[in-house]
C-alpha cells in the first residue's frame, strides 16, 4: 500500500435536537459545501460535526486508488504516523475528537469525571458510563456564543439570593447562611456553602421547584410587556431556558454559574468537575475521545444528582477566568495555539488576511485533523506532492511529522483548524 502523508475524511454528522435548523446552522453548510451529495432539510437540526475515530461517528479515510475504511482501522494498520510518543502514550489509538457544534437550544447542565473518577464509575455503573477515560474538552467561539462555566464570584450569587425572591426559596434555609458566609473573606467557607446551597437546590422538592420557577417567569414576562429592564437578573436567558426546559431546576443554575459570552475566536477549557453548559451559538469543540457525562439539568436524559454534587469543582472564579487564553503570533499569517494542560489535545487556529497565496503548515510531532471553515485552495505534502483540492467544510488528516505547504486561491483568505494530541 501507498504511503500518503495528507488525506481527505469524510465525516459523520448528527442531528440531535438542540441542534440549529437548515441553513442557520454551520455544520450544516460546511457538509453541504464539502458534499455535493448532501441537501440541506430546512426543518431538520443540524448539531454536530465530528472528525475522529469515535466509534459512534467515525470518519472515513478517502485515499485516491484505495478502498475507503474507518479512519480507526486506518490507524490500526499505520500506528506510526500517529508519531512515536502519541503511540506510546496512547497505544497506538487516536486521543481526540474534533468537531463543529451548533446550538440552537441549551446542552445539559454537566461536568466530566476525572481520569481516576471515570474508571471508576465505568467499573460500578458500565451502562451508564461506557468508557473508563476522562473527558476535558476545549471550545473555541466561531460565532457569538454562550455558555455556563464554573460556579460565579460567592458576593453575585449572594446578591441574587437577596434581590430574587423565587431563587432564594428555591435554595431554601442555606439562602440565609449563604448571605451571612459570603460577608467573611474566608475562601474555605466560600467553597462549604457554595456545595451546601446548590445541593439544597438538586434537592429541593419538585413542587417548591415549580412553584418558584412559575412566579419568576410570570414576573419576567410581566416585566418584559412592560417594557422593563429584565438583564439585573438575566431574564432573558431565564425566558429563554423556560421555552426550551419549562419546570426544569437547571434554570436557577444561571443565578449559581458564570454566563460567559465568547467572540469568534474566543476559547473556554473544560476542565474536569467544572460545571457547564452550552446555551447558543456555533463552535469548534475539541475534546478527549470519551462520553462520559454527569447531568444536572436542562435535559431529558438521566441526571445523576449525588455523583454530580460530590464530584464538582465549587471554587468561585470571576468570568475573566472562565476563558481560556490562546498564544498568540502575528505575520503573513495569525496563528493561535490553544494547549490545555491535559495530553489528549491541542487546537490551532490559522487566519490568513486576502489577498495572501499560501502559507506552510509545519511538521508537528503528532498527526493531525484540519478543518476549512473558509477559504479555498490546495494542500500539498511536500515529500510526497500528494494534493488535496480545499474548501469550506473539507477536512484533511495530516501524518506525524509531515510539512503540508497550502496554496490559497481566490484572494479571500483563509480560516482553518488544526486538532493534535498534546503529548510533545
Amino acid at each position: 500500500m501507498a504511503s500518503v502523508e495528507v488525506f481527505e475524511l469524510k465525516y459523520a454528522i448528527q442531528g440531535y435536537a438542540w441542534g440549529k435548523k437548515g441553513e442557520d446552522s454551520v455544520v450544516a453548510r460546511l457538509k453541504a459545501s464539502a458534499d455535493s451529495d448532501f441537501t440541506i432539510n430546512p426543518d431538520a437540526p443540524y448539531a454536530e460535526l465530528w472528525m475522529g475515530a469515535h466509534p459512534n461517528g467515525p470518519s472515513i479515510v478517502k485515499i485516491p486508488g484505495q478502498e475507503d475504511i474507518p479512519l480507526s482501522e486506518w490507524v490500526k494498520q499505520h500506528p506510526e504516523k500517529l508519531g512515536a510518543e502519541v503511540k506510546r502514550y496512547f497505544k497506538g489509538s487516536l486521543p481526540f475528537l474534533f468537531k463543529v457544534l451548533s446550538v440552537r437550544k441549551a446542552l445539559s447542565i454537566q461536568a466530566h469525571p476525572n481520569k481516576q473518577h471515570a474508571e471508576q464509575l465505568h467499573i460500578d455503573r458500565p451502562d451508564l458510563y461506557k468508557d473508563p477515560n476522562h473527558k476535558p474538552e476545549m471550545t473555541i467561539a466561531l460565532t457569538p456564543f454562550m455558555g455556563l462555566c464554573g460556579f460565579r464570584k460567592v458576593s453575585e450569587v449572594a446578591h441574587y439570593l437577596e434581590t430574587v425572591d423565587e431563587f432564594r426559596e428555591a435554595v431554601g434555609e442555606a439562602a440565609n447562611i449563604f448571605v451571612d458566609v459570603s460577608k467573611a473573606d474566608d475562601k474555605s467557607k466560600h467553597k462549604e456553602i457554595m456545595k451546601e446551597a446548590f445541593k439544597s437546590l438538586m434537592e429541593r422538592d419538585e413542587a417548591v421547584i415549580k412553584s418558584s420557577l412559575k412566579a419568576l417567569v410570570e414576573k419576567t414576562k410581566s416585566k418584559k410587556n412592560a417594557g422593563e429592564d429584565v438583564s439585573s437578573f438575566e431574564g432573558d436567558l431565564l425566558l429563554k431556558l423556560d421555552s426550551e426546559f419549562p419546570g426544569d431546576r437547571g434554570l436557577f443554575a444561571i443565578y449559581f454559574l458564570n454566563v460567559v459570552h465568547l467572540e469568534p475566536g474566543e476559547a473556554m477549557f473544560l476542565e474536569a468537575n467544572l460545571p457547564h453548559a452550552y446555551l447558543s451559538g456555533d463552535c469548534m469543540e475539541c475534546m478527549a475521545c470519551s462520553d462520559n457525562v454527569v447531568r444536572a439539568g436542562l435535559t431529558p436524559k438521566y441526571i445523576d444528582v449525588q455523583t454530580l454534587l460530590d464530584m464538582l469543582d465549587y471554587t468561585e472564579r470571576p468570568i475573566s477566568r472562565t476563558k481560556f487564553l490562546g498564544i498568540e503570533s502575528h505575520g503573513n499569517v495569525d496563528i493561535t495555539i490553544f494547549n490545555p494542560p491535559v495530553p489528549d489535545f491541542g487546537v490551532s487556529k490559522f487566519e490568513v488576511p486576502q489577498g495572501a497565496t499560501g502559507f506552510q503548515l509545519q511538521a508537528f510531532e503528532s498527526a493531525s485533523i484540519c478543518i476549512i471553515i473558509q477559504g479555498e485552495g490546495e494542500a500539498t505534502s511536500r515529500s510526497l506532492k500528494q494534493s488535496l483540492k480545499l474548501r469550506p467544510g473539507v477536512v484533511f488528516f495530516v501524518v506525524a511529522e509531515a510539512d503540508v505547504d497550502i496554496k490559497i486561491e481566490g484572494g479571500q483568505g483563509m480560516l482553518m483548524f488544526r486538532a493534535y494530541a498534546g503529548v510533545f
